[in-house]
């Protein structure tokens, strides 16, 4: 475990941002007008939303840091 509290709060919403605005229909704006875009939001936030979960980034474990206490 290396994903501390608030760093764990952030990733959990801008994941929960990246995942669910993307199929609202308020998001049918030019922004997500191609499905790369689309489908690369929801990836990155389930990626952020995983780590979030599970406590553990493996970008951070390469790099040696960590955001815990």
């Amino acid at each position: 475990m290396n994903v501390g509290q608030f760093d764990r709060i952030l990733r959990g919403l801008l994941g929960l941002v990246l995942v669910i605005l993307p199929m609202t229909s308020a998001a049918s704006i030019a922004l997500y007008s191609t499905s790369w875009i689309y489908w690369g939001s929801v990836a990155i936030g389930a990626v952020l939303l995983l780590t979030a979960v599970f406590r553990f980034c493996p970008l951070y474990r390469l790099l040696g840091c960590s955001t815990r206490r």
